[in-house]
């Protein structure tokens, strides 16, 4: 029996080394839950966040791919940890009334957005005014295609759809994939398009497109992307709010991402690459948040 006891004793104590280990391999635990929006630009962002806290910082995470309404609804109730991808102070601006008691507010990680109506440079129009011709409806269709709904630039087109008399034309509702995919044929075809834009975005990179002027300010003016975290997670996670507190980079920084998106890597090789190649630049963000 004695002998037994002593087996019995060693194998309970080889479990607890064993997952003391595990534990250590994987964050000791912690999971971070970040929610996105499927925008190239958000893509990019959140898994160049993902990878940090993996790679890292030594955290599990867990990526929930949402539209914008529950994107924030989700901050906001603690069912996700954070997101990087509020395009504030216009776009989102109807989110930000809605959760901004509930969620806190990390400030900018990157400057220099914009939204708007894009068509390509071939076209000859320069304004939004300029759609209102009813020759041009019937050429486009009577349509501007935008992306998914909820999404903030949505909404500010179907104000803009109001406020610039364009009843003749329909709002096309798909996803930010899909819209692109619209651009590219008719760009191919040298056809006339209406398309939902905005930057960082590598389709700018990858054609030759502009904005249409918007003199009556609906798409208001240059935003940034503000990270925004569950109220409580820096008692929870220090050094993950630590992380994100610090995380900014350029326009730049997030098109070289797209890009490698757009042209066939994944995601996660994207962003591992990303990571690998601007040590200086994630070590800036992580430093503290290791010690």
């Amino acid at each position: 029996m004695k002998k037994k006891s002593i087996g019995l004793l060693l194998a309970v104590l080889l479990v607890a080394v064993i997952a003391g280990c595990s534990s250590k391999v994987s964050g000791g635990g912690k999971t971070v839950k970040l929610a996105y929006v499927a925008w190239d630009s958000e893509i990019a962002s959140t898994y160049i966040v993902k990878e940090v806290l993996e790679s890292k910082l030594g955290m599990t995470v867990e990526m929930l791919q949402v539209d914008a309404g529950p994107m924030w609804a989700g901050t906001a109730d603690g069912s996700a940890d954070a997101m990087v991808a509020a395009w504030l102070p216009g776009t989102h601006a109807s989110y930000l009334e809605q959760y901004g008691d509930k969620i806190e507010d990390l400030g900018p990680n990157l400057d220099g957005t914009k939204t708007g109506l894009a068509v390509p440079a071939y076209m000859d129009i320069s304004s939004i005014e300029d759609l209102k011709s009813s020759d041009l409806a019937g050429t486009l269709n009577n349509r501007i295609v935008g992306i998914e709904p909820g999404a903030g630039i949505m909404m500010a087109t179907e104000q803009a759809i109001a406020d610039y008399g364009l009843s003749d034309y329909t709002l096309l509702e798909s996803s930010s994939a899909a819209m692109v995919q619209e651009l590219e044929k008719a760009y191919r075809n040298n056809e006339p398009i209406v398309v939902t834009g905005w930057t960082p975005h590598w389709m700018f990179a990858n054609m030759d497109l502009k904005y249409l002027e918007d003199p009556k300010g609906v798409y208001g003016g240059a935003e940034q992307i503000h990270t925004m975290v569950r109220k409580g997670l820096a008692a929870d996670m220090p050094e993950v709010y630590q992380f994100l507190d610090q995380f900014n980079w350029t326009p730049e920084d997030m098109e070289q991402v797209m890009v490698d998106i757009a042209n066939g890597q994944s995601p996660e090789d994207a962003a591992k690459s990303w990571v690998e190649e601007h040590a200086d630049q994630v070590n800036s963000w992580t430093v503290q948040a290791q010690e």
